[in-house]
C-alpha cells in the first residue's frame, strides 16, 4: 500500500500549500536537543562503551542537508547523545484532508546506514488515516523498502536521503486523494471516485481526532510548536469543519474552494455530518483550552450541538426511568407473578 514515486519536486510544490503561522516560524525548523526518552526507536542501536555502531560521518551529512533544505512545513529535531535518532513534524498541506493537522514521525539510522534505509515510525494514536500509515505506526513506502516497487523507486544507498523520505511522506502519502494510494485502485472509475470521497471524509475526521490527541499529549521537544500551531490555526480549522458540514466546500478543499459561490452545495454524507456534530464541540473546547480565541465566534454553534447531545442523553435516561416505572407497576399489580405462574404451569 505505497506510492510508486518519490519525486522531491512534487513535494516542494505541495509545501507551497502548507500555511505556516507567523509565530510558528519562530520555532526552529532544525535543532539539536537532548531528551529522546519518548522516541520510538530508543531501544535500537544502544550505545556501547565504544559509542554508537553507525556511520557518524554520513549522519552528519544528513543533518547538514536537512538544516539547509527543509521546506517551511517540515520541522526536525535531532539528539545530541543519540545522533542515530531524529523526529520530524509535517504540517498537512492545503487541498488535502490532512490540512492544518500535524503528523509526527520517529526515524532511526540502522547500524549499516546508508546501505539500508532508515526505520520510520508514525505517531498514529491508533488511528489509520492513510493506506500507507498503519494504526500501529508502520509506514509503507517503496523508498523505505517496505513496499514493492520499481528499482528506481526503492532506497538507493548512494543517492537517497532522509530529506527525500520526509518530502515523500508529505507529498505522496499525505496527499489530496489518499484512497488511491491503495494498490490496484486508480482514479477514473465512478465507483472508486465515490469511495474515494467517502474515504476522504473519514480521513478528515481522523485528522481532527489526531489534533485532539496531540493537544492532550504533544511529543517531547515539540510541546511549544504544537500549542502555537493550533492556537493560530484553530479558527481556520473550525471554519473548515463548518464549511464541510454545510456542504459549502468539498471535504479537504477548504483553501482551494473557499472562493467558490456559497449558493452552490456539494454532497456530504450523513455519516460525516453526524460524526462532525459530535467532534466539533470537542475541537472547540480543546482549542479554547489551548488559548485560541474561538469561544465567542463559535459559541452559538457549540451550544446547539451540545444541547442536541444532552437531549439524546436525557431521552435515554427518560426511557430507562419509564421502563423501571412500568416494571414497578407490573410488580404491584401482580402481573409479573401471574406471568411467572403461567410459565411454571406450562412446564
Amino acid at each position: 500500500m505505497a506510492t510508486d514515486s518519490h519525486k522531491s519536486s512534487e513535494a516542494e510544490e505541495t509545501d507551497a500549500n502548507c500555511p505556516v503561522p507567523e509565530k510558528t516560524k519562530e520555532f526552529k525548523q532544525f535543532d539539536i536537543v537532548t531528551n529522546c526518552s519518548d522516541h520510538h526507536f530508543i531501544w535500537l542501536n544502544k550505545p556501547s562503551k565504544d559509542g554508537l555502531n553507525c556511520d557518524q560521518l554520513k549522519i552528519m551529512q544528513e543533518w547538514k542537508i536537512l538544516e539547509q533544505n527543509l521546506p517551511e512545513s517540515i520541522f526536525v529535531r535531532v539528539y545530541e547523545e543519540r545522533i542515530d535518532l531524529l523526529r520530524a513534524a509535517i504540517i498537512g498541506a492545503a487541498g488535502t484532508p490532512y490540512h492544518d493537522s500535524l503528523f509526527f514521525f520517529d526515524l532511526a539510522f540502522p547500524s549499516d546506514y546508508p546501505n539500508q534505509p532508515p526505520k520510520v515510525h508514525y505517531h498514529s494514536h491508533n488511528l489509520s488515516l492513510n493506506p500507507n500509515l498503519y494504526s500501529g505506526g508502520y509506514v509503507c513506502l517503496s523508498l523505505l523498502n517496505t513496499w514493492s516497487g520499481k528499482k528506481t523507486q526503492k532506497w538507493n544507498p548512494s543517492q537517497s536521503t532522509i530529506l527525500q523520505v520526509l518530502l515523500s511522506l508529505q507529498a505522496l502519502v499525505l496527499n489530496e486523494k489518499p484512497y488511491f494510494n491503495e494498490p490496484g485502485v486508480n482514479p477514473g472509475r465512478p465507483i472508486w471516485e465515490k469511495e474515494s470521497m467517502e474515504y476522504t471524509e473519514d480521513v478528515f475526521l481522523l485528522s481532527c481526532k489526531t489534533m485532539l490527541c496531540l493537544l492532550e499529549k504533544p511529543p517531547q521537544n515539540f510541546e511549544d510548536f504544537v500549542a502555537e500551531h493550533f492556537r493560530h490555526r484553530a479558527e481556520v480549522i473550525l471554519t473548515a469543519c463548518k464549511a464541510y458540514t454545510d456542504g459549502v466546500v468539498r471535504v479537504g478543499y477548504f483553501y482551494v474552494d473557499e472562493g467558490s459561490s456559497s449558493s452552490s452545495t456539494v454532497e456530504v454524507s450523513r455519516k460525516f455530518k453526524l460524526s462532525m456534530q459530535k467532534l466539533f464541540p470537542d475541537l472547540v473546547e480543546a482549542f479554547a483550552r489551548n488559548g485560541a480565541s474561538v469561544w465567542n465566534y463559535f459559541k452559538p454553534t457549540r451550544k446547539k450541538m451540545i444541547s442536541s447531545k444532552d437531549r439524546a442523553i436525557a431521552k435515554k435516561k427518560k426511557y430507562k426511568f419509564t421502563r423501571n416505572l412500568i416494571g414497578k407497576w407490573k410488580w404491584m399489580l401482580g402481573l409479573k407473578k401471574f406471568r411467572k405462574k403461567l410459565r411454571s404451569t406450562a412446564v
